[in-house]
């Protein structure tokens, strides 16, 4: 799923590419994709683009008299900007909007369909849409903790919680309790406070790294190669590969269509996480620590 880093470069560079621009025509090819009824779809049409939002990991593009066009990416959803209006479609376009001078194609791969389309009119509207977490990069320190200690949850949980902190997942979530070296599995109440401290740090630096290095990477071009898996994280998708701090194995907890990586030796003093299916499976030969 794209998540802030990713969303903020969406953000950018359809700041740049339709702020201030007409939008001449929606086109929906997959009618699940849209949400809501009242304001038909219709009503989009021939108003200008005022701003691009994130609300979280979605995107709010703000037309004329305060109308808004919500898009959730959710895992499989992404945005291509085509200088040219497409002449065909292939069977993952699930909608485009259309400028004078190119158009934005909304694609879906897979076989779920999970990404939305919402049309709200006015800001208490839209703000039904926003999960209401504290902004990572924008809040204080005291803000971040109050957040994380709303409710009593896992690191990886909390992280990942739209309620409590914007626009994180499971790929950020990961590289950044790795940088905090922190259990994905400790509990947000037990938390010491220089754990908390480490934690806001290490959200902050993460993020913001992550911002710049793909705003480098895109080169002021249109976001192409937008992946929960990137060639520089240092555990997230790296199952088996050695940690780039201390060389151990980096480890996973796998749950249903989740997994969780994360080194043993940095984050959790050398001991394996169980698993919630292998290690059942293994039960007394699951392995406890590293050595092991």
């Amino acid at each position: 799923m794209p998540e802030l880093p990713d969303i903020t470069l969406y953000v950018e560079r359809l700041n740049e590419r339709v702020v201030g621009r007409r939008l001449d025509r929606v086109r929906v090819m997959k009618p699940f994709l849209l949400r809501t009824v009242d304001p038909p779809l219709e009503s989009a049409e021939a108003r200008r683009v005022e701003c691009i939002r994130r609300l979280g990991k979605r995107i709010a593009i703000g037309l004329e008299d305060e109308l808004w066009l919500v898009v959730h990416l959710m895992i499989a959803g992404r945005l291509h900007w085509d200088n040219e209006r497409p002449q065909k479609y292939g069977r993952n376009d699930f909608a485009t909007f259309d400028f004078a001078r190119g158009s934005l194609r909304l694609t879906e791969a897979g076989t779920r369909k999970r990404a939305s389309l919402h049309i709200a009119q006015g800001s208490t509207a839209l703000a039904a849409h926003d999960p209401g977490g504290t902004e990572p990069l924008e809040c204080t320190f005291d803000a971040f903790c109050a957040a994380l200690e709303r409710e009593n949850h896992t690191l990886k949980r909390a992280l990942t919680s739209p309620r409590l902190i914007s626009g994180i997942g499971n790929a950020y979530s990961d590289e950044i309790l790795h940088a905090a070296r922190l259990s994905p599995v400790l509990q947000t109440k037990r938390l010491s406070t220089s754990q908390k401290q480490a934690l806001f740090d290490a959200t902050r630096s993460v993020l913001a790294s992550w911002c710049d290095r793909l705003r480098t990477e895109s080169r002021q071009e249109f976001p192409r190669k937008v992946t929960a898996f990137r060639p520089g994280m240092a555990v997230h998708g790296r199952y088996g590969k050695p940690c780039p701090a201390c060389g151990a194995a980096v480890q996973r907890i796998r749950y249903r269509d989740h997994e969780t990586n994360y080194c043993a030796v940095c984050q959790n003093g050398g001991r394996i996480l169980a698993d919630r299916s292998l290690s059942r499976l293994l039960k007394d030969d699951w392995p406890r620590n590293i050595e092991d």
